[in-house]
């Protein structure tokens, strides 16, 4: 069996930027039962797998494509991580 791995992109709206998702759950918490939650930021997880091992090009190449197409840079970051297998 071909080895895999899998790198995982995580995207998140700026800090600075209104996530009304997020305050929406924050607000449901509370009347669900949940206590002790100050705040709730919603963001997206893009898993992608690649063939063999990943070098620091495949990496760099799929920060390139988190910056293009999976998030939009100007009002949101995403943090790029090799997941390692379980």
């Amino acid at each position: 069996m071909p080895r895999r791995a899998r790198v995982v992109v995580d995207v998140m709206l700026k800090p600075e930027i209104l996530d009304p998702q997020g305050q929406a759950v924050a607000a449901a918490l509370p009347k669900l039962g949940f206590g002790g939650v100050v705040e709730v930021r919603q963001g997206k997880r893009f898993e992608l797998t690649l063939d063999g091992e990943v070098t620091e090009d495949q990496l760099a190449q799929i920060r390139r494509i988190a910056e293009t197409l999976l998030a939009n840079p100007v009002i949101e970051d995403f943090a790029v991580r090799l997941e390692e297998p379980a």
